[in-house]
């Protein structure tokens, strides 16, 4: 057996420590890349689909939404109440990953059977969890199982949201394999939404080549307008290459909207935000009313005027803006979300 000197030992231990965190490394520089690339061809979005999953937050949500994420996707979540009260963590990262939060009652029942008055008590409750957890109360309902009737309907609309079904149903609640996931979802046209689950793995095979066979057709992820129950255009901005819309960045804060003086033709509203001295804070006015005035923030609007994102400018953690009537004297902003920074 030769033997080695020490120095020569000394390198030799010192270059395979060096090979080693360069292996860790590239491996680490590997995940983000996933992570963070997009396609290289630049996507069209001549018109939008809704993406959802409903019965989460679950155990495998985070898996999901690191999909979404991978392919520049975003969806809307269709929480259970249950579930969001046993895994806030998990609600809360939906929205920091720029995914929107409906009401899916609180666990699944068949809710055509119920009195008014229980319909009342489920929808609520669920909505206050999902607002406790993550600062957003949903605008957008969808009946477990897709049982509906026009009780439940009025009830959905008197806690301000709108009912949401399907038009394509993926089957993947149904043992759909993955390929036939994607066949399904190859169905979607403009304005469509599709009906996925949280919590299965075929789902989440399926994802990157519907988001490619979406793009190939010149279709993006979207938002479900609260309005019509159709998919849009998310918040009015542009989609970036591969289909999807930007990412929102940080974590969540929470932002109470107040009504505080009435006029004939206008109001204001005071929004005090918390848990964040940087923020973003997206809101949203009901035509025909607009916003005439803005303080204490700096104010963008999306395409159709009606979608407002205000960051913070130094001004502290309230601003406040006068809404024009126009006509429409009853409704009032929403909050759709508060993410830092």
């Amino acid at each position: 057996m030769s033997k080695v000197s020490p120095g020569t030992a000394l390198r030799s231990r010192r270059l395979r420590a060096a090979l080693a965190v360069l292996s860790t490394t590239v491996g680490m520089c590997g995940v983000v890349l996933a992570a963070t690339s997009t396609p290289s061809t630049a996507a069209t979005c001549n018109g939008y689909v809704g993406l959802t999953f409903d019965d989460g937050p679950t155990g495998s949500t985070s898996a999901l939404l690191n999909v979404l994420r991978a392919n520049g996707a975003r969806a809307t979540m269709f929480n259970v109440g249950q579930n969001v009260q046993n895994n806030r963590s998990a609600a809360q990262v939906q929205v920091a990953a720029g995914m929107w939060v409906g009401n899916h009652s609180w666990n699944h029942a068949h809710m055509t059977s119920m009195t008014q008055a229980q319909m009342q008590s489920d929808l609520s409750q669920t909505s206050s969890a999902i607002q406790s957890a993550t600062g957003i109360r949903p605008q957008l309902f969808r009946p477990p199982y897709g049982e509906t009737n026009s009780t439940l309907q009025s009830v959905a609309s008197s806690l301000g949201m709108r009912q949401v079904i399907w038009d394509v149903d993926s089957q993947d609640w149904n043992g759909a394999s993955a390929s036939q996931i994607v066949a399904n979802a190859s169905r979607l046209q403009a304005g469509q939404v599709i009906l996925m689950h949280d919590g299965i793995q075929n789902t989440r095979d399926a994802i990157p080549q519907i988001i490619a066979n979406l793009t190939s057709r010149n279709l993006c992820p979207g938002m479900i307008s609260p309005s019509t129950g159709r998919a849009v255009a998310p918040d009015g901005t542009s989609p970036p290459p591969g289909g999807g819309t930007p990412l929102p960045t940080g974590g969540i804060c929470t932002a109470t909207a107040t009504t505080t003086n009435v006029w004939s033709d206008r109001y204001n509203t005071s929004v005090t935000v918390s848990g964040a001295s940087t923020w973003t804070v997206v809101v949203a006015i009901t035509a025909p009313q607009r916003v005439s005035t803005i303080w204490n923030g700096s104010a963008t609007w999306d395409s159709s005027g009606t979608v407002m994102t205000m960051r913070s400018n130094g001004s502290g953690n309230t601003f406040g803006f006068t809404t024009m009537t126009n006509g429409n004297s009853s409704a009032r902003p929403q909050i759709r979300s508060c993410t830092t920074g």
